[in-house]
């Protein structure tokens, strides 16, 4: 296949970093990817070296995970966690309304669609996104923290601001495999989310993968988006 993309621009908004990996094509999609570290650009090599990068890629970092990504506070989850303090509506605020525009200022053409990917707690903040805004239309959640506090019953009780083309969510077939009492219902509470959004009719998938929660962490989230590029 084509390598549709040029080379690959950074800027800065607050502590944020973003980078964009443009594609050369008019009218293509653009797809944005919350992370951790550095692993976007592991994700990008994949799509790229696969031939599946016949879309706009963006990657943005420097967030304050525990807080960016959580949709409200909790406690620690156990000894050694680090408590939750719920900003992910003061973030999306952020990322919609300057990541986004910034981006998108260059693209060329017009966008035939955004979507949103995300792994671990950036999975749970990709699917908390349709509840807060209509921008995203398909969506990726790779080993997302669906255990979450209450979030199950969040999805259950509240209507997405939009409905969405597409929905992926993946697990690895080892994560619930723990004692703690909140990680171990991710498998159970994952596939009741992804099981409710197929009874509304919305196209769903839900894959589990070998390992655990940290294994093969890139690649997953590569099959992921290229499953929502390629819907």
């Amino acid at each position: 296949m084509q390598e549709n993309c040029q080379n690959k621009y950074q800027f800065q908004i607050e502590d944020k970093e973003i980078t964009v990996y443009p594609c050369t094509v008019f009218d293509r999609p653009i797809i944005y990817l919350n992370t951790f570290g550095t692993e976007g650009e592991q994700v990008y090599q994949i799509l790229r070296e696969s031939g599946d990068l016949n879309f706009t890629f963006v990657t943005v970092t420097g967030l304050l995970w525990e807080q960016d990504m959580t949709p409200w506070a909790t406690a620690p989850i156990s000894k050694n966690s680090t408590a939750c303090t719920g900003g992910a509506d003061n973030y999306l605020r952020l990322f919609t309304e300057e990541i986004v525009q910034r981006v998108e200022e260059k693209i060329r053409g017009t966008i035939s669609f955004r979507g949103l990917a995300g792994y671990s707690l950036s999975g749970l903040f990709a699917v908390y996104s349709l509840y807060r805004t209509k921008i995203f239309s398909r969506v990726a959640s790779i080993s997302g923290s669906l255990w979450f506090p209450n979030f199950k019953e969040y999805v259950f009780s509240h209507e997405m601001k939009i409905s969405p083309d597409c929905l992926y969510f993946s697990l690895g077939n080892k994560e619930c495999k723990t004692r703690n009492p909140y990680l171990k219902m991710v498998r159970e509470y994952t596939k009741a989310i992804s099981d409710f959004y197929t009874q509304k009719g919305i196209d769903t998938i839900f894959c589990l993968n070998r390992g655990n929660h940290y294994s093969d962490t890139a690649k997953k989230t590569a099959a992921g988006i290229r499953w929502i590029a390629n819907r």
